[in-house]
This record gives C-alpha cells, structure tokens and sequence, in this order.
C-alpha cells in the first residue's frame, strides 16, 4: 500500500530574516515557484532547522555591514547540516565570512542596475551568460568560501555568485527575487527544482484539499461561525469552512451601510444565492449612521465602527446558541507582522477584521488561509469558484467610507462619495487598470468651493481621486493614470452627481503620505 504524499508545509523552504527589506519577498517569490515556504527569524538554531526537514534554506538580504557590532549573525552549524543553502546579497556575505571566504568594503558600491557575467554552473543552468541584476551593497565578497567557486563577476564585484556544490553552498551577491533582476525567478527555480529536489506541489487544490481536511478534523460536529466583511479574506475562508463542514457554518454579514455600491448586494448574492451558505443578513445601516453622526475624528470613526460592529455581531451570535468554533481570515503577513506563531493569537483578533472581535468571545479559531500571503488567497478564491469581482477587489478599510469623507459623516455625504467611487471603478475596468492597481478609490473632503455650471455659481463639494501602485502597502507610488481617462472620470462626476463641482487628483507617494486619508 503506497504511503500518502507529505502536504508540501511539512518540508518547507525555510527563509532566513536577516534584516532585510525584501525578506517577505523572498518567501513569496518561493511559493510562485509552487514551493511552500516560510519566513523565520535568524537566531533559528540548527536543531530547531533539522526538526523541520527543509528541502532548503535560504539567508535574505539585510540592511548591516557583516562587521558591525550587533550585525545579524547566524548558527554557523547550519552550514553543516547538509540542507542546500542560498544567501542573497547580506546572506551571500555571511556565509562567505563564515566558511572561509573574505568580505572586504572596497570603496565601490553598487546600488540598482548592473551589467553581469556568469558561467555555466547550477544556478545560471538554462541562462544567458550576460544578465542585468539588481545589486544593493557597500561591502563585496572578494574571496568566496573555501572550496567553493565563483559563477559570477561584475565590474565591482569579483564574486557575484558563488558555488559549492559538495555542500550544497551557494551565495549570490544581488538580488534575483525584485523584478529588476530580470532572470531572478529562474535562477530561484534552479536552486528549489535542480539543486534542492523541491516538488512544485504548493497549489491552490492542493492548499484547498488539505485545508478541508484539516477543518474537519478539528471542527468534528460542532457549529461553526463567520463574520464576513465583503472582503477577499474572510469570503475565502468562510468559502474553504463551508467546503469542509457544509451547513455547520453560520455566516454573519453586518451590513454597516459604509461599503462601496453594491457589494452588500454582492455578498448576499454570492454567499445565499450562489454558494447557498446559511447567511445571517443584519442591516444596521441607521444604527451605524446614528452613532457617527456629528463625529469628525478619524480615530474616534474607527473605534465606534468597531465598538458597533461587535455589538451587533455579538447579538447575533447569542440568537445561535452555543457555538463553539470561530473562522477568521488571519493571513500569513499577520503572523509575520505579530511575530511569528507565538505572539500572533492576541495581536491578530484586534486588528484583522472590522474593529477586532470580542475578546471574550470563548470560541475556538479556525484559521484556514493562516498560511497563505494575499495573492494566493485570491488564487485559492478562483479555485473555489468565487466570483471575479470579489477575488480581486482592492483592499478596502473595515470602517469603510467612514474615513473615505474627511469630516462628518452623513447620509448626504455617503451617497455622493458611493456615487463618485461609483464612477471611478467603473471607468477604471472599463480601462482594463483595475488590477494593475493596488487601490483606487474617492475621497470626500467635508468643503465647499465656487464653482460655475451653466449660467450659474455653485458652492459643492470637491472628490479627490487617489489610485496607487503597491506591491505590499508598505510602500506606494501613485498611479499614472491616462490623462484622457481621468477627463472622462471627471466629466462624468461632475456631471452626474449633484452637489460636486470639482474633482481633483492626489499625487502623493507612501511615504511620505499614507495611502488612505484617515
């Protein structure tokens, strides 16, 4: 009898954070190559690696010389274990000063693009002999470890790339998982598929399969309960719950009156009519109204949404009797941003759905996308059937259009600015940007200004269109929207909503403005 293939988690790609910017990154780069992988801090011990069986190990980038004091080190008897290893830039430095190798500041930095010269060897398999990359260093490895030999030179740097292949060491000093190192993702798949033997196995069913399984088993009979925001995250995980326990699912979808036109309309439609999953439908619409009325600070907008937000999900849950298992939409990032698995069970329930969850509340987690980033949350949506619209619409703030109208929020106020976003999603699909952008939105400043429509003066309010560019919203870069587009943007919201007399473009960057007004 054949023994059952190992789910892809248990023999993972291990990363090392070094410190660097694009440690996150790596990871994600990894699991594009269908190769599960996770991120883990530097003071990981050899025996604490071993335990886990990696296919591989990876040491990110960081932003330290490898002499400074309190520069990140690493248990040097990983390099003994015998688990192919790859160190990016920092980590190629590291491991060449801990093998034998030499790291010396020459006085010539490369930062960004760099003209490159490999060989024939492991990690250039398959690739041009002449590459552009994308370098980012003072120091330079001018000796590579003993026994190991260089693959790669550039003008400044004598040892680009580096190999040992009777201990499966490997260094490169650039870094091949950002876009401007063209070749980068090949030369990732090199090093996972030819030297470290990883399956491509990590996909969307497979992730499905497994979680299914894995749901059943911890849920067993027992009743389970959804919040459902209208976003991505918690649609996929109630979507994964309901595949694995059908009916034992209850999903609660407080429909505060603060989302975009139609997704209220969406969610229903989806989760009742489409997928048939018990659906509690609350419209709290007024009650939300009431309480912000009159209020124009943004934190104090944040907190009532939350505190009402909790209120009506817990007068709900109370109608259901005893319930004894709860789904949230935790992703991979939350658990990297709250420091790993040991401190993310406080740290998540407050900040990941609409205002955080009662902390009293005595239920058990399920988590079903706790493993996955955003992108392939959404391709586990596609797997399931979601609808496109929903697997690929933009992050959107729990509070919703509350922090969207910078001041008091009306009733008034809500509809011109649900109209105006209206327009601007709409003419943004039309234009076929929708996902090239990470958000676009419209803002509503609570001012007036003169204006003249027709023969008369008017005194309306301005909409704010505010679209970025991001890979993570960490950082962001506003979008250059064609100038015929943002014409017919205007025009039409000028003209189709009464009460606004001018629309005008934010062209800020995150930082130093953040991407939201509130």
């Amino acid at each position: 009898m054949p023994l059952p293939e190992r789910a892809p988690e248990e023999r993972p790609v291990l990363v090392l954070d070094l410190g660097g910017q694009y440690a996150q990154l790596i990871a994600r780069r990894v699991r594009e190559c269908r190769v599960y992988s996770e991120l883990v801090g530097h003071r990981v011990t050899a025996d604490q690696v071993r335990a886990r069986n990696p296919h591989a190990i990876i040491l990110s980038g960081g932003p330290a010389s490898v002499y400074a004091e309190g520069a990140p080190h690493v248990d040097p008897r990983l390099f003994e274990l015998g688990i192919p290893t790859l160190g990016i830039c920092y980590g190629a430095q590291l491991m060449a000063l801990d093998l034998g190798g030499k790291v010396e500041r020459t006085g010539v930095s490369e930062f960004g693009k760099t003209s490159m010269t490999a060989v024939e060897s492991q990690l250039f398999a398959g690739l041009p002999d002449e590459q552009t990359v994308w370098m980012s260093h003072r120091d330079t490895v001018t000796a590579p470890p003993a026994g190991a030999d260089v693959v790669a030179v550039s003008t400044s740097t004598p040892v680009a790339a580096f190999e040992e292949r009777g201990r499966g060491l490997y260094g490169v000093q650039f870094h091949p998982e950002v876009v401007h190192t063209p070749h980068g993702q090949d030369l990732l798949k090199n090093f996972l598929y030819n030297v470290a033997g990883a399956p491509s196995a990590w996909t969307p069913a497979a992730v499905i399969e497994e979680q299914v399984e894995r749901i059943r088993a911890a849920v067993g009979r027992e009743r389970v309960l959804c919040a459902l925001s209208g976003g991505v995250d918690s649609a996929v995980a109630a979507l994964l719950v309901h595949k694995a326990v059908g009916d034992q699912l209850t999903c609660v979808f407080v429909d505060h009156g603060l989302l975009r036109a139609n997704e209220a309309e969406q969610v229903v439609e989806t989760f009742d009519g489409h997928f048939h999953v018990p659906l509690v439908h609350v419209q709290a619409q007024d009650r939300f109204l009431s309480r912000l009325a009159g209020v124009d600070d943004p934190e104090a907008k944040r907190k009532i949404v939350g505190e009402e937000f909790i209120r009506v999900f817990e007068a709900e849950a109370a109608k259901l009797g005893d319930v004894r298992f709860l789904v949230q939409g935790t992703l991979y990032s939350d658990v990297i941003e709250s420091g790993g698995d040991d401190e993310v069970a406080a740290k998540i329930k407050s900040h990941h759905n609409v205002g955080g969850l009662p902390a009293d509340m005595r239920m058990q987690l399920v988590e079903p996308l706790r493993l996955l980033f955003k992108d392939e949350v959404r391709r586990v949506g596609e797997e399931l059937g979601m609808p496109e619209r929903m697997v690929w619409r933009q992050p959107f703030p729990g509070p919703g259009l509350a922090i969207r109208i910078i001041g008091d929020v009306t009733a008034e106020r809500l509809e011109i600015l649900r109209s105006a976003d209206a327009i601007l999603q709409d003419e943004i699909r039309r234009a076929g940007l929708y996902r090239d952008l990470w958000q676009s939105f419209a803002v509503l400043p609570a001012i007036r200004s003169v204006g003249v429509q027709g023969d008369e003066r008017t005194y309306a309010y301005p909409i704010v269109i505010r679209a970025v560019t991001s890979e993570d919203a960490m950082t962001a870069d506003w979008a250059r929207l064609p100038y015929d587009l943002l014409e017919t943007i205007s025009s039409r919201i000028i003209n189709e909503i009464p009460g606004v007399n001018r629309v005008v473009l934010d062209l800020s960057s995150k930082p130093p403005a953040t991407i939201e007004w509130e």
